[in-house]
């Protein structure tokens, strides 16, 4: 027995919004370190502010729809809170050139660009060819809401290094955007289904990366470690035999040279012989005067 189509709808519009919940949190551990260290690192703003974007898209696409779009209103709604206190966070523990242009990106795109695309959309467009409009500002924000994470993989596979691309939000991101394609699916909107396509596609290939560049390290990251092991160690073995010199005066300066320190042992031996020559010559002193008398 098959469900009816409104109810396969619903579900995957509840499983939606939880995994969707989840998502805006996995950044959480992410402001936590930013907040421990007070410095936001390498990481970026750009995820979070084109986030915030697509969320307010939705909510005005959402409201043009009649009672289908409830779901996404509420889920859109919780997210466009949370990133707000992730902009507010990120703002505070930035350097001042990242937080400039943090702001001006916010300033421009969530502001200025939302504001813009509400007033077209009220003044030259009504009814069915509003939410078509809509619906195309939608998915193309979606995609830039999914390839944000792009910046982060090339980074990753520059540095081969994972610790700016958390395991957790890429897995919860492709999660959520099969989640959301099955509810396009179920209620037959092309511009909700569409952009979750990339969505998981993009969401398994960050995942692989992280595999690859957590546990298999290539022959280039591990000379590259090497290298970096036996340097730490020539540092360390260069301290430890460093001598410091001592202060030179100027009495030691002005003195005249002097004769070259010699071996102890050397002067001993030179001793010995001047002894046994000096006892020599007494002998042949008492000799001379023996045959004289």
């Amino acid at each position: 027995m098959s469900l009816p189509h409104n109810v396969w709808a619903f579900v995957f519009g509840i499983f939606g919004n939880i995994i969707s919940f989840v998502v805006f949190l996995a950044p959480v551990p992410t402001f936590v370190r930013i907040c421990k260290k007070k410095s936001t690192e390498g990481f970026q703003s750009l995820p979070y502010l084109s986030a915030l974007f697509s969320a307010l898209l939705w909510i005005y696409y959402a409201m043009q729809k009649d009672g289908s779009g409830f779901l996404l209103i509420t889920i859109n709604a919780v997210g466009c809170f949370i990133e707000t206190i992730y902009i507010i966070l990120f703002i505070t523990y930035a350097n001042k050139k990242t937080r400039i242009s943090t702001l001006k990106v916010l300033g421009l795109l969530n502001l200025l660009g939302f504001a813009a695309i509400v007033l077209v959309c009220e003044l030259l467009t009504k009814g069915s060819t509003r939410e078509k409009v809509l619906g195309g500002i939608c998915v193309g924000f979606s995609v830039i809401v999914f390839a944000a994470p792009l910046s982060i993989m090339r980074v990753v596979i520059r540095t081969r290094s994972v610790e700016f691309m958390p395991f957790s939000l890429s897995l919860f991101l492709t999660l959520s955007a099969v989640t959301w394609l099955f509810y396009g699916l179920a209620i037959k909107d092309f511009f909700v289904a569409l952009p979750n396509v990339l969505g998981a596609f993009l969401g398994a290939v960050q995942m692989i990366l992280y595999i690859i560049f957590k546990y298999y390290k290539t022959p280039v990251a591990e000379e590259t470690e090497e290298s970096k092991t036996m340097s730490d160690h020539t540092i360390d073995m260069t301290k430890l035999t460093t001598v410091t010199p001592s202060p030179v005066s100027y009495t030691a300066v002005l003195l005249p040279p002097t004769i070259p320190d010699v071996p102890e042992n050397q002067i001993q031996v030179t001793k010995v012989k001047n002894h046994n020559i000096n006892g020599l010559k007494d002998q042949n002193k008492n000799v001379e005067n023996q045959n004289q008398l």
